[in-house]
């Protein structure tokens, strides 16, 4: 019986070679010289520090876009508040691992409310659909696709 799963995850791989593309963007940029502004990355926590709020400001636009262009999506930052102490000023990032149950619970509706025949499993921080048709399977991808669930989906474990 042909199956999926649907998942939210980051690539660890991926998210240091985007901070790290972020730390030499940082690092050429003609606004950034002779000032103290870095990334600092611990799991799936990325750490930004600058001298000023607009820098930081910057600096989460650049993590932005050097995510997009190592394949993860932007949707899934949690950026926290800014946090000044002495002339530092910090901003905390934390990436979205994993799907929630309010998420796993909207997801399955979603399903149900297609009206195919299929069938959704919540299995921890995933979801299993399985159904008899291929063709069924795909037509779910293509809806949860367009829906916004708060997180980047992903689907993996195609099998037929």
């Amino acid at each position: 019986m042909p199956s999926f799963d649907v998942i939210s995850e980051v690539d660890l791989h991926q998210l240091t070679n985007a901070v790290d593309q972020a730390a030499r963007i940082v690092g050429n940029r003609f606004d950034f010289k002779g000032v103290e502004a870095s990334f600092e990355r611990e799991d799936r926590t990325v750490v930004m520090t600058a001298e000023a709020e607009f820098q930081v400001t910057q600096m989460e636009d650049m993590l932005r876009s050097a995510l997009v262009k190592c394949g993860i999506e932007s949707g899934a930052m949690d950026c926290g508040d800014m946090q000044a102490s002495g002339k530092v000023v910090r901003q905390t990032v934390v990436l979205r691992h994993g799907l929630d149950s309010a998420q796993c619970r909207s997801i399955v509706k979603q399903i149900k409310d297609t009206r195919l025949k299929v069938q959704a499993q919540i299995q921890g921080e995933q979801v299993r659909v399985t159904g008899k048709k291929r063709d069924d399977l795909q037509q779910v991808m293509a809806v949860l696709k367009k829906e916004d669930f708060g997180a980047p989906l992903q689907f993996t474990n195609f099998r037929d």
